[in-house]
């Protein structure tokens, strides 16, 4: 088993609100991955006297230790007590009810436990690769911020109307029910070679720049590592920052980087 995980913020002078871990139980059997992205809100109340780095931290560690003590839990019922966990914390000093409360997208797999299967949870807009042992990728993603008219989203009044609401899109944030909107399955896990968990700093290389495919993405990453595509990402915004700038032509972007994360497991 190899594990290769690479984060970088999107700037020197602000926290990396990403968070990812990876852990192998004592047993020695299976094991567990988490990425989390953490959702920037616009600046203005939102309710909470916390950062989102820290929030990230608290459902991440949350999400690492329960997936892998209970696992006999689906991935969904894992992400819903984290959610009450994490909340749990700061319920009581923060108004929650906030729609813009602390909040993260989500990907969370799990390995070799009883079933011998591995289990795969995304929420939101980062993503996750499955390899098969013929080479194989596929990618699963949860596509309904994708879905949404870039008109919707335009102001961060229409956002925040979308936002955990029927119709919009779906973050991790205080409302453990959330967990019944994620995208799970199961494959065998003699059909996984290895898993690729992306927050979408790093998945730009395919879906905003169209360097290359996910499979060609997760070559990159065995050939380069982690890191490697990361690195690839900052080069390629910059370049096309500048090829705009000179012509007006580019992916049009919220912002020119963003953190980016990156893990490869090969199983």
């Amino acid at each position: 088993m190899r594990m290769d995980l690479a984060t970088f913020a999107s700037s020197p002078e602000r926290p990396n609100e990403d968070w990812a871990s990876v852990a192998l139980p004592a047993s020695g059997q299976g094991g567990s991955l988490v990425v989390l992205d953490g959702v920037t809100p616009p600046k203005g109340d939102d309710g909470c006297e916390h950062t989102v780095h820290w929030f990230t931290a608290r459902l991440g560690g949350a999400l690492l230790e329960l997936s892998v003590s209970r696992p006999d839990t689906p991935l969904a019922g894992i992400l819903s007590a984290a959610i009450r966990r994490t909340a749990d914390t700061h319920r009581h000093s923060c108004d929650l009810s906030h729609v813009r409360t602390p909040q993260a997208t989500v990907v969370l797999v799990r390995w070799g436990g009883p079933s011998d299967e591995v289990e795969h949870l995304v929420l939101s807009d980062s993503t996750l690769l499955i390899e098969s042992p013929e080479g194989g990728v596929r990618a699963v993603r949860d596509d309904r911020l994708d879905r949404l008219p870039r008109e919707a989203l335009r102001t961060h009044a229409s956002a925040d109307a979308l936002r955990n609401a029927e119709g919009g899109f779906f973050t991790a944030a205080a409302d453990p029910g959330v967990a019944a909107r994620a995208v799970t399955g199961r494959t065998p896990r003699s059909e996984v070679r290895s898993v690729v968990a992306l927050t979408d700093g790093a998945s730009r290389w395919v879906d905003m720049f169209g360097r290359g495919d996910w499979g060609q993405c997760l070559g990159l990453l065995r050939k380069e590592g982690a890191q490697g595509l990361i690195d690839r990402v900052r080069e390629t915004e910059t370049e096309t920052a500048r090829e705009r700038a000179e012509t007006g032509a580019g992916p049009i972007r919220w912002k020119l980087h963003d953190d980016a994360t990156a893990v490869l497991a090969e199983l």
